[in-house]
C-alpha cells in the first residue's frame, strides 16, 4: 500500500507542476477515500498536502480546515511525529487567520507552543516556536493587544538567539519595531526598538544581508515610517534612496530569474524527446543542471520539498519563483507583504517625499507605476469593474484591504499634486475615483472616509468655496480618532474661516485654533505645530496685531524649513511674512522675502500663490514709486489671474463640482455581518503615510484688484488672544 501512496503522491506532484491543481487534489483524495486503510502517517501527510494545495491555489479554506482537523485526530494516536504536528498546527492557524477567526487561531497556536516546550531543546522545535510566536503576535495585534503582541515577539526573539540565528533575530526585532510604531505610546521605547534593529542588521554579514531582501525592505520601510512620524525628512532620505535602489535591483534579479525559468522549461521539453541523440542529451542535461544550480543560489530553493514547507501565500494567489520577499526561512510564516504590494509601497514613499519638494514629474510616474501594480493585483483577487465588498471571498478580504488602502493613498497624493498645480478638473477626477472606491468597499475603506472629507475640504478651499471647505474639514475631524489628523483638519477649517473674512468667522477660527495651539508641543514631530502657527499668524495679521503675527510666523517658517522641507508651505509662509514686512514699512526685507516666495511658487506651478505674491509685490512697487516694475508686475499678474479664472470656470462647469463641495457626507451602506477586522488592521495602516500639510495651507484666493491679505482692514476689531 505504501507503493500505491508513493505513486499517487508522484502523480499529484506531476499535475501540480502542470498547473492542474484539481487533478492533483483528486489524486491525493483517492488515498483518503480509499476503502483499504493506509498507515495513519501516510494519511496525515496526504491531508496536510491537500490542505497546502487548497490554501495555495483556492479560496476553499473550509475544505482545507477539515483535512487539517482530521489530521490532528490521527496525530493524537501517534506518540512522536512532532514536525507533522507542528505543521498541522501552523496550517490550521493560517486557516483561522484567513476567515478572521482570531480566538480559535490563538487557541491552536498556544497548543503548538505547548508542544514545542514539551519536546525539549531541538533546533527544529525552536524554529517552530518562532513560527507560532510570529503568528500569535499578528493575531494579538489585530485584536489591538499590542503589549501581548510584543511579548510573543520577544519570546520568538529569545528562541532565535538560542539557535544563534541573526536573520531570525532581525525578523523579530523589526516586527517589534512595527508594533511599537503602531502603538507609539512611549518615544523612548520606539527609539530603543529602532536602535536594536540597527545593531542586529549591522551584525549580519554583508553576503547574508543580500540573501534577505525581504528583511532589507521591511527594515528600511519601518525606518522611513519612524522618520516620517518625527518629521525628520533629512535622516529619512538615505533610507528612501536605499529602498528605491533595492527595489530596482530586485526587479532586475526577478526578471533574470524568470528568463532562467523560461530557459529551463524549454530544456525540459527538449529532454523529454525520445529521439534525442545521446551527445545532445548529455549537453542539454549539463546545461539544465547549471541553470538549476544558478536558480537555487538566487532563490534559496533547492527542491520542491523545501518549497512546499514555505508558508501560505497571502491572498491565496500562487506566485512564481523569485516573486516573494521572504523575511525568514521555513518554517517561519515570514512574508510581510507580497512583492507587488511592497513595490507599490516603495513608489508611494517616493511620491510622499517628492511631492513637498515639487518633483511632480517623478511623482506622476510613480503614481502611475504604483496604481498599475495595484490594479493588476486587484484583478487577480477578482476585483474587477462592478465587484463590491459583498462579492469578495472571505479569504481575500485581508489582501484586498492592503491593495485598496494603497490605491486610496496614491489617489490622495494625486489630488494633492493637482490642487497645488491648480489643475482642478484632474483633482476632481481623482477625488471622484476615491469616492467610488469607498462606496464599493465602505467597510474595508472605513478609515479613508476622513481623508476623503479632508480632500473635499481642500478642493472647496482651492476653488474659493470657503464655507463648504470648513464644513468638510469639521466633518473630517468627526471621522477620525487620530489626534494628529483632527488637529490638522481643525487648522484647515480655521484657515477657511479666516478667508471668509467676517468677524463671526474669525471668532470661529479662533475657537478651532485655540485648543490645537494649547497642545501643539505634545505631538510627535512638528507637523501640527507648523500648521497651527501658520493659521494663528494669519489670524493675528487679520486682527492687525502685526508684530505678534510676525513672531509666530517666523517661528513656524523656521520649523517648516528645518524639518518638513515643504516648499509650498514655505512659500505661503514667506508670502505672509512679505506682506507683514510691507505693512511694517520694511520694504527691503519685503522685496527679498517676496522674490524668494515667487521663485518657490513658480517651481511648484502653484498659480494661486504666484498671484498672491505678485499682488503683494505690486503694492510694494507702488509704495516705492517703481512705476516700471509695477506695470510689468501688474501685467504678469493679470495674465496669471486670467489663467486661474479659466481653470476655475472649467472646475465650476464640471459635473463633479457640486457633488464634491456639497455639504453632505458620502452615503454608503456598510455590511454589518462582514467580519473584516483583519482588513482594517492591515500592516500598511500601522503607520500613517498621510502627510496632510504637504497639500499646503492656502489662504484666500486673491481678489481681482488686490490681495485680501495685503488690504489690511484699518478699522481695529476686538482681538482675542490665545
Amino acid at each position: 500500500m505504501e507503493a500505491v501512496a508513493e505513486g499517487l503522491w508522484g502523480l499529484a506532484e506531476y499535475h501540480e507542476k502542470r498547473g492542474e491543481i484539481g487533478k492533483a487534489v483528486k489524486c491525493l483524495e483517492a488515498i483518503c477515500q480509499s476503502e483499504v486503510s493506509f498507515f495513519p502517517i501516510v494519511e496525515v501527510k496526504t491531508r496536510l498536502r491537500i490542505a497546502t494545495l487548497l490554501l495555495h491555489h483556492s479560496h476553499n479554506v473550509n475544505h482545507a480546515k477539515s483535512h487539517l482537523e482530521r489530521s490532528q485526530l490521527l496525530l493524537k494516536s501517534l506518540p512522536s511525529c512532532f514536525e507533522l504536528k507542528c505543521r498541522a498546527y501552523s496550517l490550521l492557524s493560517q486557516c483561522y487567520h484567513l476567515v478572521g477567526a482570531i480566538p480559535p487561531q490563538k487557541q491552536v497556536l498556544h497548543k503548538g507552543l505547548e508542544l514545542t516546550a514539551s519536546v525539549g531543546y531541538e533546533i527544529s522545535m525552536k524554529l517552530w516556536c518562532c513560527n507560532f510566536n510570529s503568528q500569535l503576535a499578528n493575531a494579538l495585534s489585530i485584536e489591538g493587544d499590542y503589549q501581548g503582541s510584543i511579548s510573543a515577539l520577544e519570546c520568538g526573539y529569545i528562541c532565535a538567539t538560542e539557535v544563534c540565528f541573526p536573520e531570525l533575530q532581525m525578523f523579530f526585532a523589526t516586527s517589534i519595531l512595527h508594533v511599537r510604531l503602531m502603538q507609539w505610546d512611549d518615544d523612548n521605547l520606539v527609539e530603543q526598538a529602532v536602535n536594536k534593529c540597527n545593531v542586529i542588521w549591522e551584525s549580519i554579514d554583508l553576503d547574508k544581508r543580500r540573501q534577505c531582501p525581504g528583511l532589507l525592505f521591511y527594515n528600511e520601510l519601518l525606518h522611513i515610517f519612524y522618520r516620517l512620524r518625527l518629521c525628520d525628512y533629512k535622516n529619512a532620505a538615505p533610507h528612501v534612496d536605499n529602498l528605491d535602489a533595492a527595489m530596482k535591483f530586485d526587479m532586475q534579479q526577478t526578471q533574470h530569474i524568470q528568463e532562467l525559468v523560461k530557459e529551463l522549461n524549454v530544456l525540459d521539453q527538449s529532454l523529454s524527446r525520445s529521439d534525442l541523440h545521446y551527445r545532445d542529451r548529455t549537453a542539454l542535461s549539463k546545461k539544465q543542471t547549471m541553470i538549476q544550480e544558478q536558480l537555487s543560489s538566487m532563490t534559496g530553493l533547492t527542491s520542491i520539498g523545501q518549497e512546499s514547507l514555505q508558508p501560505v501565500y497571502f491572498g491565496n494567489v500562487r506566485r512564481t519563483i523569485g516573486d516573494k520577499l521572504q523575511l525568514a526561512p521555513p518554517p517561519i510564516d515570514g512574508e510581510w507583504l507580497p512583492k507587488s504590494a511592497v513595490y507599490a509601497l516603495v513608489d508611494l514613499i517616493v511620491v510622499v517625499f517628492g511631492r513637498p519638494k515639487g518633483l511632480f514629474k517623478e511623482c506622476a510616474k510613480r503614481i502611475q507605476s504604483g496604481m498599475r501594480l495595484i490594479q493588476d493585483e486587484l484583478v487577480k483577487l477578482g476585483i474587477t469593474d462592478g465587484v463590491r465588498e459583498v462579492d469578495l471571498q472571505h479569504s481575500s478580504i485581508w489582501m484586498a484591504g492592503v491593495y485598496l488602502m494603497l490605491l486610496i493613498q496614491f489617489l490622495e497624493n494625486k489630488v494633492a499634486i493637482e490642487l497645488t498645480r491648480a489643475e482642478f478638473v484632474e483633482a476632481q477626477e481623482a477625488l471622484v475615483q476615491m469616492r467610488n472606491w469607498f462606496m464599493r468597499f465602505p467597510t474595508i475603506l472605513q478609515a479613508c472616509e476622513c481623508i476623503i472629507e479632508m480632500l473635499r475640504g481642500q478642493y472647496a478651499h482651492s476653488v474659493g468655496c470657503y464655507n463648504e471647505a470648513a464644513f468638510h474639514f469639521i466633518e473630517a475631524v468627526k471621522l477620525t480618532d487620530s489626534k494628529s489628523m483632527q488637529a490638522m483638519c481643525q487648522v484647515y477649517a480655521a484657515v477657511s474661516y479666516i478667508c471668509i473674512g467676517d468677524a463671526e468667522s474669525s471668532s470661529q477660527a479662533l475657537d478651532l485654533i485655540g485648543p490645537v495651539y494649547g497642545v501643539m508641543d505634545s505631538f510627535v514631530g512638528v507637523r501640527e505645530k507648523t500648521g497651527v502657527l501658520f493659521a494663528y499668524g494669519l489670524l493675528l495679521m487679520k486682527q492687525q496685531d502685526l508684530q505678534e503675527a510676525r513672531n509666530r510666523l517666523a517661528r513656524g517658517l523656521q520649523l517648516t524649513h528645518t524639518y518638513l522641507g515643504n516648499l509650498q508651505l514655505v512659500s505661503q509662509y514667506l508670502t505672509i511674512l512679505g506682506s507683514l514686512a510691507l505693512a511694517l514699512r520694511d520694504t527691503v526685507q519685503a522685496r527679498e522675502i517676496l522674490r524668494s516666495s515667487l521663485t518657490l511658487a513658480k517651481k511648484l506651478y502653484d498659480i494661486p500663490t504666484q498671484i498672491w505674491v505678485l499682488s503683494v509685490l505690486t503694492a510694494l512697487y507702488k509704495e516705492l514709486g517703481e512705476r516700471g516694475n509695477e506695470m510689468d508686475n501688474t501685467e504678469y499678474q493679470t495674465k496669471k489671474s486670467e489663467d486661474l479664472q479659466r481653470r476655475l470656470a472649467d472646475a465650476h462647469a464640471s459635473i463633479y463640482h457640486i457633488e464634491i463641495i456639497d455639504k453632505r457626507r458620502i452615503q454608503v451602506h456598510q455590511l454589518n455581518d462582514l467580519d473584516i477586522k483583519r482588513a482594517m488592521a492591515d500592516p500598511t495602516m500601522g503607520v500613517n503615510l498621510d502627510i496632510p500639510e504637504s497639500i499646503g495651507l492656502s489662504s484666500a484666493l486673491p481678489a481681482p484688484s488686490s490681495s485680501r491679505l495685503v488690504d489690511i482692514d484699518t478699522r481695529r476689531r476686538g482681538k482675542r488672544r490665545i
